[in-house]
């Protein structure tokens, strides 16, 4: 893999986990889970929990964002900071005790601590927490999802599979579900190859892909989303023939597609740095396909000093395939010498 290419999928491969969905999470990622009555005591002191937990990572993040302001001026780091977060984070801990003491039953409790454990680097006390739900809530895709989690970074990763699929069985229209089993089956191809009995990488890679469609069906306005399917591109293969011709129309025909994918993400980028974005990958799609006049005019269009770096090793990359053809193109057949005559 080269140079540019680990820059611009870098954060896909290794930033890019199972995406945890649980009541806490569940305003931002659009996966509404079933709630009880509001007006019911059990049901607002569970709220007044979650209230709780959401205040103190707003302190602690404040806390962490004051402290580097004051280290930007100059001044020492802050000596208690880590005991003041360990001490908030510890009340709120005490108060999920306290809450699940009294409500053992409560699945929508156990999944809110197991995210908030799992937040805290807490993995095995959050697994518990969340087969503990899964438990008392079997219909509840959100344990499923959480447990997939778990096991994408600790195995086995069959169990991320199954999970996954048992989440999308429960919410076939959470989108959410659909992206995340597309990351671990692409991050875990030799896996999934295995569990889904598929004949090579290029078939995994598809089947990420197809997951990755399905996912964008039901949030077709996600940004990230179509820019994690179109990166995806990056690794499929036109398939193998013996034909020149239909090689090269294989190839045309896979760079199309990548373009549309890449050109789908522009519709539904927010700013134009995003679309900046997208336009850098789309000159290197067309850089890596010969299409080099095409890859110039997307170049072009990229003014964010942000990308700067990216576009300059574009425009070289670009540069030296340019004079490559230009030199095979005035090279003139290299002839074998004539055989003396008798």
């Amino acid at each position: 893999m080269n140079e540019l290419l680990i820059g611009l999928l870098g954060a896909m491969l290794s930033t890019n986990p199972v995406v945890s969905v649980s009541n806490v999470v569940a305003r931002t990622t659009g996966v509404a889970l079933p709630v009880t009555d509001p007006n019911d005591p059990v049901e607002q002191e569970f709220q007044k929990l979650l209230a709780a937990d959401d205040a103190a990572a707003a302190d602690v993040d404040q806390w962490i964002k004051d402290n580097n302001a004051a280290v930007d001026r100059g001044e020492p780091a802050s000596l208690t900071l880590k005991m003041r977060i360990q001490e908030r984070f510890q009340e709120v801990r005490r108060a999920y005790d306290e809450f699940i003491r009294h409500h053992p039953d409560h699945a929508r409790a156990r999944l809110a601590y197991g995210s908030f454990l799992n937040d805290h680097q807490l993995d095995a006390e959050a697994v518990v927490q969340w087969e503990k739900a899964r438990e008392l809530d079997p219909k509840n895709p959100a344990a499923w999802n959480n447990l997939a989690d778990y096991y994408s970074h600790c195995g086995p990763v069959k169990k991320s599979f199954e999970y996954l699929a048992k989440a999308i069985e429960l919410n076939p229209r959470a989108a959410v579900y659909y992206q995340n089993l597309a990351i671990v089956v692409f991050m875990f191809r030799q896996d999934a190859k295995e569990f889904y009995h598929l004949p090579d990488d290029q078939a995994v890679i598809r089947r990420s892909l197809e997951l990755y469609r399905q996912a964008r069906k039901l949030d077709p306005t996600n940004f990230a989303l179509a820019t994690d399917l179109a990166q995806v591109y990056y690794f499929v293969k036109p398939p193998a023939t013996d034909s020149l011709m239909a090689a090269t129309l294989a190839e045309q025909n896979l760079c199309e597609e990548s373009l549309a994918a890449w050109r789908d993400a522009e519709k539904v980028a927010h700013d134009d740095s995003e679309r900046q974005g997208v336009y850098i990958h789309m000159a290197r799609v067309c850089l890596s396909y010969g299409r080099l006049k095409e890859a110039r005019q997307h170049l072009a269009a990229v003014t964010d000093p942000a990308y700067a770096v990216l576009k300059n090793r574009l425009e070289r990359n670009l540069t030296d395939k340019q004079k490559a053809k230009e030199t095979i193109a005035i090279e003139p057949p290299v002839t074998s010498a004539a055989a003396p005559q008798e």
